[in-house]
C-alpha cells in the first residue's frame, strides 16, 4: 500500500464546485488502495480578505494576532473538504496544523517547522481515514498559533511527505506543471516534463510562483518524490527530482520578481568590517539580502548597493538610517520601481556565452541593466519595472524555441 500526500492550493478549493472536484481526485486516489494525506490552503482570496479585515481594525497589528487570524482560512478549507468527502461516502478526518503535530519556532508570520509529532497522523491512518490537514500553520512551544509565511502550505505538504516517508507528494495548482516562463506573460512558454531540484529551487527563489522555495529546499534535502500538476485538467504534470539530463535545453526557465527594492549606502568608510556591520544588522532583523554590489574604493570611501524584498524595504531603511550615523555615510538611496529577471538552467555551467546572449536580447529590446548577479545555474539582472514583461519575452525568445 502506497502513501500519497496531495496538496491543493487556494484556487483549487475556491468554491463548492471545485471543492467537490478535489474531493473526487482524493477519493479516486484512496479507492486505488492508497493511504492519502491531504494539505489544503485557504480558499481563493481568503488570506488577502483577512488581511484587509485586520487593517480595518488596526493598521499595525501584532504578528501573533495576525497568525491567529490568518490560520482560520485553512480551517475553513479543511472542514468544507472533509464534508465533501463525507458526502461521497469515504472515511475522513480534518486536522488543524497543531492537531497534525506541526511544532514550529516562534517567529510569527514566517515560522520554521521544528518537528512533526506523528502519533495522531499514524493513528488516523491506521483507522483507514483520509486525513485533511490545514497547511501553512503550526504551534510553538508556548502553545501559540504560528504560520509559515505565504505559500507555506507547499512546505507543510513536503514536510509531511518527508516525515511519513510518502511514496509521492503531489502539488495540485491551477496550472498543469512548471513552465519555461509564466504563460500569462509569455504566450509560447512550454511545459517541462521534468526539472531538477536545483533548477526548481532557483526558479522559485527568483520569482516563479509555482512552488514555495522552502518546500523545494525540503524536498531536495529529504529526496521527496515531487510532482506539480493541475487539479482542473487531470493531465500529467512536471516531475521534480534530484538529477535531470541537461538534454538540448540550455535554459529551463525565465523568471521575474517584482517584489524587489534596491538600497544603496553612498560614501561609507573604506575600512575592514563595514560590510559586516551592515549585513549583520540586517540579518538580526531577519531581512534577506539578495544581489550585493560594492564599488571600487575612492577617496577612502566606497558605495554598497544591495536588494531586498520590496515589502521589507521600510524596515531595511530604518536599519540603514541607524548605521548611517555610525559609519559617517554620505546618504542612503533607494528604488522600488525595479524588477529582477532571471534565467535558470543547469546547462549553462558548461556552455560559454550564455550571459552575452541574455544581454544581447535585452540590448536589442532597448532595455537597460542596473545590476547583475550570477551563479553556476542562474543569471539575474535588475531592470526598470515597466520593462519587465518585455524583458521576459525577449529573453525567452532568445533561448527557448
Amino acid at each position: 500500500m502506497s502513501l500519497i500526500v496531495q496538496k491543493f492550493g487556494g484556487s483549487s478549493v475556491a468554491n463548492a464546485e471545485r471543492i467537490m472536484n478535489v474531493a473526487n481526485i482524493i477519493t479516486e486516489t484512496y479507492a486505488k488502495g492508497n493511504n492519502v494525506v491531504v494539505v489544503v490552503s485557504a480558499q481563493g482570496d481568503t488570506t488577502d480578505d483577512l488581511i484587509e479585515k485586520a487593517k480595518e481594525i488596526n493598521e499595525k497589528p501584532s504578528k501573533r494576532e495576525m497568525d491567529v487570524l490568518l490560520s482560520t482560512g485553512e480551517q475553513i478549507s479543511i472542514a468544507l473538504l472533509a464534508m465533501a468527502i463525507e458526502k461521497l461516502g469515504y472515511p475522513v478526518k480534518s486536522l488543524t496544523g497543531w492537531q497534525a503535530g506541526f511544532v514550529t519556532d516562534s517567529t510569527h508570520g514566517s515560522s520554521r517547522i521544528r518537528r512533526i509529532d506523528k502519533e495522531r497522523l499514524n493513528n488516523e491512518l491506521d483507522k483507514g481515514n483520509i486525513i485533511i490537514v490545514a497547511g501553512f500553520q503550526g504551534i510553538n512551544r508556548y502553545d501559540d498559533i504560528t504560520t509559515l509565511g505565504r505559500g507555506g502550505s507547499d512546505t507543510s505538504a513536503v514536510a509531511l511527505a518527508a516525515v511519513l516517508h510518502a511514496d509521492l507528494c503531489q502539488i495540485y495548482t491551477d496550472v498543469d506543471g512548471v513552465y519555461t516562463s509564466d504563460p500569462r506573460i509569455v504566450p509560447n512558454a512550454r511545459k517541462l516534463d521534468v526539472i531538477s531540484f536545483d533548477e526548481m529551487l532557483e526558479l522559485s527563489s527568483l520569482g516563479a510562483q509555482v512552488l514555495h522555495t522552502r518546500s523545494v529546499e525540503m524536498a531536495k534535502k529529504y529526496n521527496v518524490n515531487l510532482e506539480v500538476l493541475s487539479s482542473l485538467t487531470r493531465k500529467p504534470g512536471t516531475v521534480i527530482k534530484e538529477v535531470v539530463d541537461v538534454e538540448k535545453m540550455l535554459i529551463k526557465g525565465v523568471a521575474k520578481d517584482n517584489n524587489v527594492a534596491r538600497l544603496s549606502i553612498i560614501g561609507v568608510q573604506d575600512i575592514p568590517g563595514i560590510a559586516f556591520k551592515i549585513f549583520s544588522s540586517l540579518a538580526a532583523k531577519k531581512i534577506n539580502v539578495d544581489i550585493i554590489l560594492q564599488s571600487v574604493g575612492r577617496n577612502n570611501t566606497k558605495d554598497i548597493a544591495f536588494t531586498v524584498a520590496a515589502d521589507q524595504m521600510d524596515e531595511a531603511l530604518e536599519v540603514l538610517d541607524d548605521l548611517k550615523k555610525v559609519m559617517n555615510a554620505k546618504e542612503i538611496v533607494y528604488d522600488d520601481n525595479i524588477s529582477k529577471v532571471s534565467i535558470v538552467g543547469a546547462g549553462m555551467a558548461t556552455n560559454p556565452g550564455v550571459a552575452a546572449k541574455m544581454f544581447e536580447a535585452l540590448a536589442d529590446a532597448g532595455i537597460n541593466i542596473h545590476m547583475i548577479s550570477t551563479s553556476e545555474i542562474k543569471i539575474s539582472v535588475l531592470i526598470n519595472k515597466e520593462d519587465c514583461n518585455r524583458a521576459v519575452n525577449a529573453i525567452h525568445d532568445a533561448f527557448i524555441v
